[in-house]
């Protein structure tokens, strides 16, 4: 049953009995007081301008902070786990999760903050960009790979949960995430831990060390680390509705079958001279799509036509992978306020991904001579492939190689009461995606050859002899390479003083250098290898950007921020960027916020300079089943190929963000905060609408984007073989919510407690886009819709005892309705259609630590303690097919770790 919204109160209330208890049951009887041996909540230094503030309190933007602390106590390995979980995240968070092979960003991660996209976050290291991945996601976002970034490496991350373009620039529209690193570290520390799940054979393994040396006021730490998890793969997982993630049949839970047509056995059009009747509409043709008489009954369908293959078993839910890097901070004080810095980071990163064997369909114009010796269709004249599956070569294989390089060096110092600073960077990402030839890359024209010589038999899902599928094999790879070069300088300190204050100014400049290139494998250029979705891509470009931040105390109680950014990029032009914000403290233990600002986002370097590139797609191609009398009821879905092209005109997305906010801080035990947030952007870049691009030009034979094969006699429109599209600015979006923090740290018995609660509530969701017919625009409401649920929030409860820490964590994702496009006509409808409700998803994560032995911090964790399943759901018929969200729930299951700290 799914969890309707006046249950939420009842889920929260379990999420909190469920937190408390766990601490409470430790301790006898409670003491509300500091002296009773709470610890007070702790202040952190945040970055949320260029202007320093302690804390969020003093803040006049909201932001969270995790530190080192947060981090170890949560389990999590990555920053993608750790991030997902957080309310302030939604759609279009990325991760290798459900990876199946599609040419996107294998072993890669990303943040969405407030679910806009992760190239409307900003993700900066010590304050400074970094170089984005080589190869983009979904085709075209790109996007900072947090893959690359070891979590032993990280002090604190802090999260500017507002629009932050007048003071970072491009991509800062939802917020901006800044990840510090480790640094001033003194003594060695060693860490070795791993984990498994309980319900199969998935684990993971890390090691990390930490040195660091100080001298006169100079200090150098190196941090290396390693980690490393087996393949977890989806058919050793279920969704709540007891049906297997491995399987894209998801009919019995009430869902569809989204098995592909490209199967094994496969169908064939087949030419033998007689006419027939095969549907039933009075029609005898002699051209016939017939199926291979050895389908499987199961697997064919009513009209003897389409013989289906379940590529489900071969997903990976999660890929292998291993990563290895090494951090060298370091700074040298020369005296009289003058040091030099630098950062030296290496990183690499290897994975895989897999797919089902490669699929064949009319496009790849094969053809099978009618005296092959396995010809199953006597009298054939003639035999072209319809849609075959070489699955005897096995499953398509990525073997995915990332380097990353970073390196910035820099001078700062003080000039009376001053503090500047210069610096240089240069960052690289370079990416190789491989398969050899053990590894399911086949050839067509290799194929051909062997079909034509009856040594390679495509009928009745034959084993072919090894001989033959090496003959048939073929190696591949796609090379990626992103390049930043960066120069920065910024100046920060008091101008003149005012009766309440100082007022204080931060100004700078930047110039900075980008490039991309993805390079696929020319033997998928020239059209030799079929079922990958290939993606090719080539742009560059150069920033300057200036900015000036004023912080203005216009009372003892009143301080007023204002700040302004202008850039200048040299492919699509400039533009200037402010941010007020205003702090009102009227007591000293309660404060008001408010800013408004406005912001942009630069179109991508993958949508200005991506080459033609392809997605799969499932839909019913209505208008060739009306075309051969078969009723949109009963057409079939099957996954069709769009391609994409960049478009090199496009615009910058513009954005507007306002947020309301309010922080009562009573004692150093409490703190609670509360927000309104309010985004709203126009010439918003997506693609083309592909149900509005079908809708224009697939009734059409001679359509060029709308690419159909040739019709069988009788018919007027081909197969479809490939439906072209592309990007443009047509969007817009509004986007609202409130959002809830709290802290309460007391002393409980000779223990101390700490609760703490981050909540949001999506208020409104709205895209402005074409209509079907592109004859005007349609505001859909995505608001508890497919990926957009209302409520998320994750609650905490920590029990310190003497040498002992108990920490648990509740999460809780709401629910949302189901398929977006409910009968998967191409026609989004789920603003006119109502359908089933996906459950809520609630886990528990528990964690012990002791620290019974000098330098040494033991740690026994599991999450997902209860083993929730995740939420039944049909999907999207895009990557979605697998009966579970993969962006948004974790179906990983019951994991279990360990780990150990010396210090020494």
């Amino acid at each position: 049953m799914s969890v309707k919204k006046p249950q939420l109160a009842s889920a929260i209330r379990f999420a909190l009995g469920t937190a408390i208890g766990v601490s409470a049951t430790l301790s006898a009887a409670p003491v509300f007081a500091q002296e009773a041996g709470a610890k007070p909540i702790e202040e952190i230094y945040v970055t949320g301008s260029r202007i320093g503030r302690s804390s969020d309190f003093e803040s006049p933007s909201p932001i969270a902070s995790f530190n080192r602390d947060d981090l170890s106590k949560s389990g999590y390995t990555n920053l993608q786990q750790l991030m997902e979980k957080q309310p302030f995240t939604g759609n279009g968070t990325f991760s290798t999760r459900g990876n199946n092979q599609d040419s996107t960003a294998n072993g890669a991660a990303s943040i969405s903050l407030r679910g806009l996209g992760a190239d409307a976050t900003l993700v900066l290291v010590n304050g400074r960009r970094v170089a984005i991945s080589a190869f983009a996601e979904s085709i075209t976002t790109n996007f900072v790979d947090i893959n690359t970034i070891p979590v032993s490496a990280i002090e604190r991350i802090e999260v500017l949960k507002d629009g932050a373009s007048a003071v970072y620039g491009s991509d800062a529209v939802a917020g901006v995430v800044n990840i510090i690193l480790r640094d001033d570290f003194e003594g060695a520390e060693l860490t070795a831990g791993g984990g498994w799940t309980t319900e199969s054979g998935y684990d993971e393994v890390n090691f990390s060390g930490i040195l660091g040396v100080s001298g006169d006021d100079s200090n150098i730490t190196i941090i290396a680390d390693y980690f490393k998890n087996t393949t977890l793969s989806n058919v050793e997982r279920d969704n709540s509705d007891g049906g297997s993630l491995g399987t894209a049949n998801h009919e019995a839970e009430g869902g569809i079958d989204a098995r592909s047509s490209r199967g094994y056995p496969g169908f064939f059009v087949v030419t033998d001279g007689i006419l027939e009747d095969l549907d039933g509409d009075g029609t005898f043709t002699d051209n016939k799509d017939v199926a291979d008489p050895a389908c499987p009954q199961g697997n064919v369908n009513a009209a003897n036509t389409r013989c289906f293959f379940d590529f489900g078993p071969f997903n990976l839910l999660i890929p292998e992978a291993e990563r290895t890097g090494l951090l060298v901070v370091g700074h040298q004080g020369f005296g009289n306020g003058l040091e030099v810095f630098t950062e030296i980071a290496v990183q690499h990163n290897n994975s895989i991904a897999q797919g089902a064997p490669t699929p064949l369909d009319e496009e790849s114009g094969m053809t099978i001579p009618a005296n092959h010796p396995d010809n199953p269709y006597p009298g054939a004249t003639s035999i072209t492939f319809g849609r075959y599956r070489v699955v005897d070569a096995g499953p398509r294989t990525w073997h995915i190689n990332t380097d990353n390089l970073r390196g910035v060096l820099g001078l700062r110092g003080d000039i009376n009461d001053w503090q500047w600073e210069v610096a240089a960077q240069r960052a690289r990402s370079e990416s190789e995606q491989s398969g050899g030839r053990s590894d399911g890359w086949v050839r067509t024209d290799f194929l051909q050859q062997q079909i034509n010589s009856g040594a390679y038999n495509p009928f009745g899902a034959t084993q072919n002899p090894q001989s033959v599928l090496d003959a048939i094999a073929t190696s591949v790879v796609r090379r990626g390479k992103s390049d930043m070069t960066a120069y920065d300088a910024s100046l920060t300190g008091s101008i003149f003083d005012m009766p309440a204050g100082a007022v204080q100014i931060a100004v700078g400049a930047e110039y900075r250098e980008e490039s991309i290139s993805d390079v696929p494998d020319d033997q998928f250029v020239r059209g030799l290898i079929f079922g990958t979705e290939a993606v090719s891509a080539s742009a560059s470009r150069d920033i300057t950007s200036a900015y000036v931040e004023f912080s203005v105390p216009l009372l003892k109680s009143l301080e007023l921020s204002l700040a302004g950014r202008y850039d200048d990029y040299s492919d699509f032009g400039d533009t200037t960027n402010p941010k007020v914000a205003v702090r009102w403290s009227p007591i000293d233990t309660l404060a008001f916020r408010a800013s408004w600002g406005t912001g942009f986002r630069a179109p991508s370097l993958a949508q200005v300079g991506l080459g033609p590139s392809e997605e799969s797609q499932f839909f019913k191609d209505t208008f060739r089943c009306a075309d051969q009398g078969i009723s949109a009821e009963d057409c079939d879905i099957l996954d069709y190929q769009i391609v994409f092209s960049g478009n090199p005109n496009l615009d910058a997305e513009d954005s507007e963000t306002l947020n309301l906010g309010a922080a009562w801080q009573p004692s150093d035990m409490w703190r609670i905060s509360v927000d309104y947030w309010d985004i709203k952007q126009e010439d918003k870049i997506d693609e083309v609408p592909f149900g509005f691009t079908y809708a224009q030009n697939c009734n059409d034979q001679a359509s060029t984007v709308c690419e159909r094969g040739t019709p069988l006699e009788g018919d007027t429109l081909g197969p479809l073989l490939n439906l072209n599209s592309g990007f443009t600015n047509i969007g817009e979006q509004s986007v609202s919510g409130i959002d809830l923090g709290a802290n309460f740290a007391t002393g409980i018995g000779p223990g101390s407690l700490n609760i703490g609660l981050e909540y949001s509530h999506l208020l409104e969701f709205e895209r402005v886009e074409l209509n079907s017919d592109a004859s005007g625009f349609v505001t859909r409401d995505l608001l508890g819709e497919y990926e957009y649920p209302e409520d998320r929030f994750v609650l905490t409860g920590d029990y310190a005892l003497d040498t002992w820490d108990f920490y648990a964590a509740v999460n809780y994702i709401g629910s949302f309705q189901d398929t977006p496009d409910a009968d998967f006509d191409g026609v989004l409808d789920f603003d006119t259609v109502t359908t089933r409700d996906v459950d809520a998803f609630v886990t528990l994560n528990l964690q012990a630590n002791w620290t019974g032995f000098e330098g040494l911090t033991l740690s026994l964790g599991v999450e997902n303690a209860l083993d929730e399943e995740v939420p039944f759901a049909i999907g999207d018929g895009d990557a979605d097919t697998f009966g579970y969200v993969q962006n948004i729930h974790n179906p990983k299951g019951r994991f279990a770790y360990g780990k150990a700290t010396y210090r020494f």
